[in-house]
């Protein structure tokens, strides 16, 4: 009856079959690990900007000398190093596609030019937006004048990356990545760049004053302004961000030039 009963499972159950290659079992590994290290990354950003931000600005200066140091010191590590591995697999996913996309437009050597490309105008991005996350005295403290600048910069280097990577064989996870993988780029520049740097200081002062009464440094409340106004950049940034990355596969609406 046993034996029935299996052979009639492997008859009528699902038939699995995995694919073959190397492509394929790298592809599949390198969207897993992206993912995972995508979901920590994106989430603790959340956190930060819906919840650990303000939870602190409520909570008695005294007990916030304990909090403060133990969980963003924790938090930070993890924060950071997610972002790393984030980007990583995602630009080798990137460089897979790229490297098909040229094969089938007949030039090989054609994914390192747009990948170059893609390259050199997210972090000319990043050069205009850096200066303008920081708290600048006079309009240009206005923070939505430097939200839409922030936005405007954003919108031409999509534009333009778009342009620079369109060929009649560039697919629509091509064009797709190279925006979201290109907003993935200047949120992590923002969190080693900004975040990080000012918030290892934090985490040392606070830490000292609550252990021996070491007063905070007067530049302490503009550095956390700093940080403050670059996460909510990358916060913002990240939902353009995430619905370019899930069009990549999911909604084809992007494609290369026919002429």
């Amino acid at each position: 009856m046993r034996g029935f009963l299996i052979l009639a499972f492997l008859y009528l159950g699902p038939h699995i079959s995995f694919p073959t290659g190397g492509t394929a079992t790298e592809e599949i590994f390198l969207r897993w690990f992206h993912f995972i290290a995508g979901f920590m990354w994106i989430g603790l950003l959340y956190f930060f900007n819906l919840v650990g931000t303000p939870a602190m600005k409520e909570i008695d200066a005294a007990s916030r000398g304990k909090v403060f140091p133990v969980i963003m010191s924790r938090a930070m590590w993890w924060f950071r190093w997610s972002a790393v591995l984030t980007v990583l697999f995602g630009l080798r996913y990137f460089m897979i596609i790229l490297k098909a996309d040229a094969t089938n437009l007949g030039n090989p050597a054609m994914q390192w030019r747009w990948l170059g490309e893609w390259f050199l105008v997210w972090i000319v991005a990043y050069v205009f937006i850096y200066p303008l996350q920081m708290p600048w005295k006079g309009v240009v403290e206005l923070r939505w004048l430097r939200a839409a600048l922030i936005a405007f910069v954003v919108i031409a280097a999509s534009w333009i990356v778009l342009d620079l990577n369109s060929s009649p064989q560039s697919s629509n996870s091509h064009l797709s990545i190279s925006v979201g993988g290109g907003l993935g780029l200047i949120m992590l520049l923002n969190v080693w760049g900004v975040v990080w740097r000012v918030q290892k200081k934090l985490i040392a002062w606070t830490r000292a004053n609550a252990k021996d009464g070491t007063p905070m440094p007067p530049e302490a409340e503009r550095l956390r302004a700093w940080s403050n106004f670059a996460a909510r950049t990358a916060f913002w940034l990240s939902f353009p961000m995430l619905f370019f990355m899930g069009a990549a596969d999911h909604y084809p609406f992007l494609s290369g030039i026919t002429d």
